[in-house]
């Protein structure tokens, strides 16, 4: 999927560097993510969550806000304001040249500041918050020690996570006086509220707080076992399948271009690497969107599928329906089919039906389970009909692919 990376100007007048996630399609809604308080749009949480809601049909833009990552400006003079300013911006910029966001989503402090922005952005109807603090000031306990000393001289150097930062009096001041839960009460939006019971940085009591606030329609999902950055892949990958299911009931999806009942000619598949990791790959199928990768054992993240897997899959697939519409059309009493698959390698001298007679060979065995009042005459008939299926007959008859460069 391509990533569009520009920069546009913040509300200080900054360029701020931005990156668009988009779908290889025509993208269905557009979403802004507001990344957690001192991180930036490439932390693991903000790209997975992007790419994988791109990969489902959603293009997101992300940024980095003043003086973080790439984006001009000097930290010290950013607010929560401000940083609620930018995104205002951020959603100008997309429905200039693009599409408004109907789609906010905010991580940690970024939650809070997507709520704070939401009623300024009227195309928006979904809002998404994830692990966001009830109260803005909830983050200054992360360098509490400091307060005194940044009140008194106006500004100071902190550490957080490890990295210096240069927080002002004027941050203080601003983020105490944010009052989070009449925005809240306020919102007139379907409102998602993403929380890990164990989150040890913004507890969960502030998901409560934040959907107890709240008006309907608001739901809850709780991310059970994920850290505060969710920093494993899964469950960036979870909240990204949750968000995308959600906020279909809430935005208006882009119309195709014109309704085909049955396609005259294979719809073309295309499967690209997606970089997030060795193995990791998007494949697009028309409208359609899904993952491949390899299982943790094979070098991968067991993301989606392996290869074998799709195969077996279509091959699953191509059994089950043939022996559906031979059954409808026969009238026969077939209620459910159930076609279970697994790939091996055998060696050939052990297969007593195969001509080869050496090496080894790939052997797939299928399962299928018929549930309905069927005698056995009509059983052996839908055995019989599921060797027929399109996919059996080409993974049994000889296969030409041919293979060229593209530039």
């Amino acid at each position: 999927m391509p990533t569009e990376r520009f920069q546009f100007t913040g509300e200080g007048g900054h360029q701020l560097s931005a990156a668009l996630e988009l779908p290889d399609g025509e993208p269905a809604a557009y979403a802004l993510f507001a990344h957690c308080f001192t991180c930036g749009k490439d932390t693991l949480a903000a790209k997975r969550i992007s790419v994988a809601l791109a990969a489902k049909g959603i293009a997101v833009l992300r940024f980095d806000f003043t003086g973080l990552g790439s984006s001009e400006g000097d930290f010290a003079n950013s607010t929560f304001s401000s940083n609620v300013s930018d995104l205002v911006r951020a959603a100008d910029h997309l429905r200039a040249t693009r599409r408004a966001p109907s789609i906010l989503i905010g991580h940690s402090l970024g939650g809070a500041a997507i709520v704070a922005a939401a009623g300024k952005i009227p195309e928006a109807k979904a809002v998404v918050t994830i692990a966001a603090p009830s109260d803005p000031a909830h983050v200054t306990g992360l360098f509490s020690e400091h307060i005194d000393n940044i009140r008194a001289q106006g500004e100071v150097e902190v550490s957080l996570a490890g990295r210096p930062f240069r927080i002002g009096r004027e941050f203080l001041d601003d983020i105490v006086e944010h009052e989070l839960m009449k925005d809240v009460t306020g919102l007139h939006k379907a409102l998602l509220v993403m929380h890990s019971p164990v989150d040890n940085t913004v507890g969960v009591d502030n998901a409560t707080k934040i959907f107890v606030s709240a008006k309907h329609p608001k739901s809850f999902v709780s991310l059970d076992h994920a850290d505060h950055l969710l920093t494993k892949p899964a469950d960036a990958l979870y909240a990204a399948d949750v968000i995308a299911a959600w906020a279909s009931r809430y935005v208006d999806a882009a119309k195709p271009a014109k309704t085909i009942d049955l396609p005259e000619a294979p719809r073309q598949v295309v499967v690209r690497e997606t970089r997030k990791s060795k193995f990791n790959q998007i494949i697009s199928v028309g409208p359609h969107r899904l993952v491949a990768d390899e299982p943790v054992a094979a070098g991968g993240e067991d993301a989606g599928p392996g290869p074998y897997d799709f195969l077996l899959a279509g091959l699953g697939a191509c059994t089950s329906m043939t022996m559906r519409l031979y059954a409808d059309r026969k009238s026969l009493p077939l209620d459910r089919v159930t076609v279970t698959l697994k790939h091996s390698k055998i060696y050939a001298k052990d297969c007593a039906e195969c001509e080869t007679r050496e090496g080894m060979l790939d052997q797939i065995e299928r399962d299928i389970t018929m549930e309905g009042a069927l005698d056995s005459e009509q059983r052996k008939k839908l055995m019989e009909i599921a060797d027929k299926c399109p996919v059996h007959r080409t993974l049994t008859s000889d296969i030409r692919i041919v293979t060229k460069a593209v530039s």
